[in-house]
């Protein structure tokens, strides 16, 4: 797709964040996701009806009255993309019009523009086989437009993909509580530990973005394919019973991998086809998180 068509797309995505905003949060200040933001606030004398366990015990000894603690709901929430920009993800058909690189531009616009509505800092990791750029967690429209920009130029530097690497930077960026939606193909391998640890102190989604193609190679003739991650070519002859089974067993298995790997980890999962409109399918993910 061409890049004014690209975000002619993403300039309309404020209004569809409207509606995302809303299942994003649930109420005012309440995340969908598992728990509710809490920080300290203050301390007070104690007063009988309140929770022992609330009690300080070192400012309780200072002055020798018993204080307990009180905690207000935490506000603001930290919402955080970590856009994979490894060669794979340039990979497209006509059919989907789109590839998955470009599909994951709009979906990381949607969720960011969806951040901004409800009120959240926005954040954000560009990643090949090394992290290349990090946008630090803050407020405003211009942040997330500056991380969609530089995000429409990144071609990927190497071949490979490091995901374990981006998502130990996430864990490594985000001191607070936080919304994480990891984007990518995942065609990358060892990364399941990192996404373990990471769902252990905020809430993951893993998005993963994949091509019609791959449940659907078709038939063209004997053609010549190119893995993007590693510059192997080999000759295929799509129409051969063969090549066609075990391409299909090969993606099927590596989408039961993910969907494995990702649950162990305690990460929500998203699949999402090029050819899909991303707006309807986060709305409808989020709805139901919601519910």
């Amino acid at each position: 797709m061409e890049r004014n068509e690209l975000l002619r797309r993403i300039n309309t995505f404020p209004l569809a964040a409207n509606e995302l905003a809303r299942d994003l949060l649930a109420g005012d200040f309440r995340s969908v996701f598992r728990g509710e933001g809490i920080e300290f606030d203050e301390v007070r004398l104690y007063e009988q009806g309140d929770d022992v366990r609330s009690i300080d015990r070192n400012v309780s000894a200072r002055y020798g009255k018993p204080y307990v603690k009180l905690y207000r709901e935490e506000r603001e929430l930290t919402v955080c993309i970590v856009m994979d920009c490894s060669a794979s993800m340039f990979v497209g058909t006509a059919a989907a019009q789109l590839t998955r690189f470009e599909q994951a531009v709009l979906v990381s616009a949607l969720v960011g523009f969806s951040a901004e509505r409800s009120g959240q800092r926005f954040g954000g990791i560009l990643f090949d086989n090394e992290t290349r750029i990090i946008f630090k967690p803050r407020k405003s429209r211009a942040h997330i437009m500056s991380f969609i920009s530089t995000a429409l130029q990144a071609k990927p530097a190497a071949r490979g993909t490091n995901l374990s690497l981006a998502i130990a930077g996430a864990g490594r960026l985000l001191k607070r509580r936080s919304i994480v939606v990891l984007v990518s193909d995942f065609l990358s391998v060892g990364w399941e530990a990192e996404l373990g640890k990471l769902s252990e102190k905020h809430d993951c989604i893993a998005c993963r973005i994949y091509d019609p193609m791959d449940l659907d190679f078709p038939d063209v003739g004997l053609v010549s394919i190119e893995d993007p991650e590693t510059g192997q070519r080999i000759s295929v002859d799509p129409g051969s019973a063969s090549f066609r089974a075990a391409w299909l067993e090969g993606n099927a298995e590596r989408a039961a991998f993910w969907s494995s790997a990702c649950r162990r980890a305690g990460s929500a999962q998203i699949e999402l086809s090029t050819a899909e409109d991303a707006v309807s399918v986060l709305k409808t993910f989020f709805n139901s998180r919601r519910r």
